[in-house]
C-alpha cells in the first residue's frame, strides 16, 4: 500500500488497541471489516483489504473526532522542506564565504578547503554508519542532525500531549514503522543542502571576483614550500589534470609566500578549487540525494507494514473467514456467566465471528488422570486449558493436565489461559499480580505452551486479543 494508506491503517490500529474509546467500538470495527470485504472481495490482497478498511474507518472516525485529521496531518512529511532547506543552504553558503581583508586568499586556509574537509569527514561517517548498520540494528537509526530535522519537519511535539493515549500510540507506532522512509527523506534533503551550500559559496566567490581582484598565496608557521606543494598537489591534483592548469613547483610555491611579498591573481586557483568541490562535494552529494530519492519513492508507494503482527493477522483471518474451533478446558476453577461471556467475546474478536467456542466440563484439581482427553478436546483446532491465577502452578497437577490434553490434541494448537479476575478482586493491581504472572510464565515455558493472562470478568479485549493471536500463532489465510 502507499504511504497515505499505511498512515490511516496505523491510526485505526491505535484506536482499536485503546482500552476504551467513545468514538470507536467493536461494532464499528466489524462494520469496517465487512464493508471492506464487500468492496474488495474475499480474494483481495492483504494490503488492498487492510487499506480499504482503514480508509472506511477513518472516514467514520473523522466525522466523530476532530483529532483524526490533525493527527494524520501531524506526521505527514511537508513537501516544502525539500526545496526550502536547500534554498536556505545556498544562501548560507553565499553569506558564509569570506575571503578576508585585502582580498588575499591563503591557499592553506580558504573556506572552500574547510568545506572540502567537512564533506570528506561526513563521507567517512556515512561509510562507518553503513558498515555498523550491517552488523548492529542500532547503527541503522537516525543520527543527531537527522533526528533534529525529523523533529522540525514533523509537527508531532504537541500531538501526543493534546491527543491522549490514542495520539501517543499512533505517533509512536508511525515513527517506528516509517523510520526507513523518514531516513531516506532526511538524507535526500541533507545531501541536497550540502551541494547547495557548496554551490552558494562558489557562486558568491565568483561574483565578488568580477568586481574585486583577489591575490592568491600562502603563509604558515610550520610548513615550508615543499610541504605546501605536497599538500595542495594531493588536494588539487585531480582538478589540475582535468582543467589543464599546472600547479607550481616547490620554487614556485616559495615565490607565492605572502611573507616574501609573493601572491598572484587568484583566478586559476579559484577554478581549481571550484572543480575540486564539484568533484568531491557537489557530484557525490547529488548522487547520494538521487539514491535517497529513489528509495523514498519506492517506500512511499510500497510502504512495508508488518503484516505478521497479531493485529494484522487477525484482520486477514476475518477477511478469509478461516474458521477456528476453540475448546476451553477449565482446571480447578469454575467460570461465572459473566466470565463465559468475556471468554466468548475474546475468541470471536481475536479469531473472527465464525469461531466456534465451547467450554468443556471443569476438571477438579487432582482429577487430571480421570478425564478422557479426546472427549475434552473433541474436534477443536485450538485447545485452551484454563487456570486460575489464584492457584499455584504445580507440575504434577496442572502440568499433568496439559500433558493429558497434548496427548490427544494432534495438530491442534494449545494455549494456556490464566484467569485473573479472582486474584485482582483479592489483591488489586499490586506487585503481587506481576509476581504471580511471572510464576505462571515460567511454568508455561517449562510445559512448552504459550500463556495468555486475561481478566474475563472485565476483559481488556484489545490487549487480550493481540496476546491470544500472538500466542496461538494461527495462520491468517488459507
Amino acid at each position: 500500500m502507499n504511504e497515505a494508506a499505511a498512515r490511516r491503517t496505523v491510526l485505526v490500529r491505535a484506536f482499536e488497541r485503546a482500552p476504551s474509546s467513545p468514538t470507536w467500538s467493536g461494532d464499528d470495527g466489524a462494520w469496517a471489516t465487512h464493508a471492506a470485504a464487500q468492496v474488495e472481495g474475499e480474494q483481495a490482497t492483504a494490503d488492498a483489504f487492510i487499506a480499504r478498511r482503514a480508509a472506511l474507518a477513518v472516514e467514520r472516525l473523522a466525522g466523530r473526532d476532530k483529532r483524526v485529521t490533525r493527527l494524520l496531518a501531524s506526521v505527514t512529511w511537508p513537501a516544502w522542506v525539500g526545496w526550502v532547506m536547500p534554498a536556505l543552504a545556498f544562501a548560507a553558503g553565499a553569506a558564509a564565504d569570506s575571503i578576508g581583508a585585502g582580498q588575499r586568499i591563503n591557499l592553506l586556509a580558504p573556506p572552500l578547503l574547510a568545506l572540502l574537509g567537512w564533506n570528506l569527514a561526513i563521507y567517512a561517517v556515512i561509510l562507518l554508519r553503513g558498515t555498523w548498520g550491517l552488523v548492529d540494528a542500532r547503527g541503522r537509526g537516525l543520527g543527531p542532525i537527522a533526528r533534529l530535522m525529523a523533529r522540525l519537519a514533523h509537527v508531532t511535539g504537541e500531538a501526543p500531549r493534546r491527543g491522549g493515549p490514542v495520539a501517543a500510540e499512533f505517533v509512536g507506532e508511525w515513527m517506528q514503522v516509517s523510520a526507513r522512509l523518514t531516513a531516506a527523506r532526511i538524507g535526500r534533503v541533507l545531501h541536497a543542502c550540502a551541494a547547495a551550500f557548496a554551490l552558494g559559496a562558489l557562486a558568491a566567490l565568483y561574483l565578488r571576483g568580477i568586481a574585486l581582484e583577489y591575490r592568491a598565496g600562502w603563509e604558515s608557521t610550520f610548513l615550508d614550500a615543499t610541504s605546501v606543494q605536497a599538500l595542495l598537489g594531493t588536494v588539487l591534483g585531480p582538478a589540475s589534470a582535468l582543467a589543464g592548469i599546472a600547479l607550481p613547483s616547490a620554487t614556485g610555491y616559495e615565490q607565492l609566500r605572502f611573507a616574501a611579498g609573493g601572491g598572484v591573481n587568484a583566478a586559476p586557483w579559484l577554478h581549481l578549487f571550484a572543480i575540486t568541490l564539484g568533484l568531491a562535494v557537489v557530484l557525490p552529494r547529488l548522487l547520494l540525494a538521487l539514491g535517497d530519492r529513489w528509495l523514498e519513492a519506492r517506500l512511499a508507494t510500497r510502504f512495508p507494514l508488518p503484516f505478521d503482527d497479531p493485529y494484522y493477522r487477525g484482520l486477514l483471518r476475518l477477511l478469509r473467514e478461516v474458521p477456528v474451533v476453540a475448546r476451553v478446558a477449565p482446571y480447578g476453577t469454575q467460570l461465572s456467566p459473566q466470565a463465559a461471556l468475556g471468554l466468548n467475546a475474546l475468541f470471536t474478536q481475536a479469531l473472527g465471528a465464525r469461531t466456534g467456542v465451547s467450554i468443556a466440563p471443569a476438571t477438579a484439581f487432582g482429577a487430571e488422570d480421570d478425564i478422557d482427553p479426546q472427549q475434552v478436546i473433541g474436534e477443536a483446532t485450538l485447545v485452551a486449558p484454563l487456570f486460575a491465577l489464584t492457584s499455584t502452578p504445580e507440575a504434577e497437577n496442572h502440568g499433568a493436565f496439559i500433558d493429558r490434553l497434548r496427548s490427544a490434541a494432534g495438530t491442534a494448537q494449545i494455549v494456556a489461559l490464566v484467569e485473573e479476575s479472582a486474584f485482582r478482586l483479592q489483591f488489586g493491581q499490586t506487585p503481587r499480580l506481576e509476581e504471580r504472572r511471572a510464576l505462571w510464565r515460567g511454568f508455561a515455558t517449562e510445559c512448552r505452551v504459550p500463556a495468555v493472562f486475561v481478566d474475563l470478568e472485565q476483559p481488556d479485549l484489545p490487549a487480550a486479543r493481540e496476546s491470544l493471536l500472538a500466542a496461538a500463532n494461527l495462520p491468517a489465510t488459507k
